[in-house]
């Protein structure tokens, strides 16, 4: 729905003063969908896409940090996508690079990076950790950089991690076997030490979480938006807290 322009504020600020602070989520996940489809709805090239879903990387977090969120994780690159070998994927990851570095300069964020690093590029791997980095000691939002991620492979980092540290410790297979839990993975994540997600919002229309954080959504909240990511609004995002918001969270329960 387009509203004319002075409604769409009047609308946009009401909806903003009717979410309840004591209902909003800690921890939000935003998987970036869409750009190659709103590149090829407005004639434009892919690339450019990836441009544009850069620029609304920023405006997103600031929305976040408004309604007090303290962690947002961003899948900005799956490990599906760095199998692909393209021309694309090549300026793909310099657009992620600068869009990362922006964040970084900006200094309002935490920033870490979250995902196989044995996987990246080494230009896009090092431009990363220096953004972690020059950000380790900021006290605003933390933000996940997920690139290069997959839900499944993190799961399987996590397992492989665990089993080494049980097995440099002297533990035998057999002690393992009966000791192992979700504890010993939940550790190991790439999230360690965070809440779980809340919330997951995903644009463009997919309803599928394509294997994002698996093991930390078991009791997230998920919201689908049919705006392809650079066309991603602030009533958007409203609209997604305010649905979580209404929600009664069960937690399996």
């Amino acid at each position: 729905m387009h509203l004319p322009h002075p409604l769409y504020g009047l609308y946009e600020r009401r909806l903003a003063a009717s979410l309840p602070p004591e209902r909003m989520p800690r921890h939000v996940g935003v998987i970036l969908d869409g750009n190659r489809r709103w590149a090829r709805s407005t004639g434009q090239s892919s690339v450019k896409g990836h441009r544009a879903g850069a620029q609304k990387i920023a405006e997103v977090l600031g929305w976040s940090e408004d309604i007090g969120v303290e962690v947002v994780t961003l899948w900005m690159l799956s490990t599906d996508n760095l199998a692909r070998e393209t021309d694309e994927l090549s300026q793909l990851l310099t657009i992620i690079e600068d869009a990362v570095r922006d964040l970084a300069a900006s200094r309002r964020w935490r920033l870490q990076l979250m995902g196989s690093e044995d996987l990246l590029p080494d230009r896009t791997l090092r431009t990363l950790r220096d953004a972690q980095a020059a950000t380790a000691d900021v006290q605003g939002m933390h933000v996940n950089v997920a690139v290069g991620y997959g839900g499944r492979q993190e799961i399987t980092d996590a397992v492989r991690t665990a089993l080494r540290q049980q097995a440099a410790a002297g533990t035998t297979l057999a002690e393992l076997a009966e000791s192992f839990d979700v504890a010993h993975i939940a550790e190991h994540l790439y999230t360690r030490g965070q809440p779980d997600p809340d919330l997951v919002i995903r644009t463009s229309g997919e309803q599928r979480l394509s294997g994002f954080m698996l093991w930390q959504s078991a009791h997230s909240e998920f919201y689908f938006c049919e705006a392809y990511w650079p066309d991603f609004r602030r009533i958007d995002f409203l609209r997604a807290v305010r649905s979580y918001a209404q929600r009664e969270r069960r937690r399996g329960r």
